[in-house]
């Protein structure tokens, strides 16, 4: 009787001992097969967020404004052509931020009852601007984008023309945009991209020793066409 259970024991712990060997094993073949790809599987990584874009632009400015209390007073703007640079964060595939960064000039032109002026002067000005954007992702590498978001424009190196002294003040703006990326390949790609600012800053103005107020409504388009990289 000894014999017999001592036999049942030894069976009882030669099973236990299979069953835990065997379930290590099965789950180091699953593990191996799980770092394994497998056949026809694409192997797929989550995008770098970051992207830059580097632009050559244009500044179309409207040629509207007029000086409190001067009737028939108007107002006219250079356009211009600078560099941009702006750099994009997406929170997901459809969904990023823009942070648009570029500087350049505008010079100020008297109109109407105040034509006679000519040059009344030249500023510059740094206009960063945040937007949010969708992006359509279903179309291959056309990836088309909308946006809208907020601008603050500094205004510096201002210079008076023929008026005695110019004073255009900092403001904050809105800015719509829409655009595309054409991906060449995983990173590079070219941009075209069109934004419009709702630009009228509040400016001071002396003239032959008086002082006066305006209201400069630049409102620019700003067209912009580039490359882009996605880290």
């Amino acid at each position: 009787m000894a014999r017999k259970q001592t036999g049942v024991a030894r069976g009882a712990t030669a099973a236990v001992v299979l069953i835990v060997v065997g379930q290590q094993a099965v789950a180091a073949d699953l593990e191996q097969a799980a770092s394994v790809p497998q056949a026809g599987a694409a192997v797929t990584e989550w995008p770098n967020p970051w992207q830059i874009r580097l632009r050559a632009l244009g500044v179309i400015t409207e040629n509207s404004g007029y000086v409190n209390a001067v009737p028939g007073s108007g107002l006219s703007y250079s356009d211009t052509v600078t560099p941009e640079l702006d750099i994009s964060y997406f929170f997901t595939d459809n969904i990023a931020a823009e942070l648009i960064l570029g500087t350049t000039y505008a010079n100020i032109d008297g109109q109407g009852t105040i034509g006679g002026l000519g040059k009344v002067g030249k500023v510059w000005l740094l206009p960063p601007t945040l937007t949010l954007q969708y992006h359509f992702t279903s179309l291959g590498t056309f990836r088309p984008y909308v946006g809208a978001g907020v601008n603050y424009t500094v205004f510096y190196n201002q210079d008076a023309g023929s008026a005695d002294a110019l004073k255009v003040e900092n403001t904050f703006g809105t800015a719509l945009q829409v655009g595309f990326d054409y991906m060449v390949d995983q990173h590079w790609g070219v941009n075209f991209d069109v934004k419009k600012l709702f630009l009228k800053p509040d400016f001071d103005v002396t003239v032959d020793g008086a002082k006066l107020t305006g209201k400069a409504e630049l409102d620019p388009w700003l067209i912009g066409a580039g490359v882009s990289y996605r880290f």
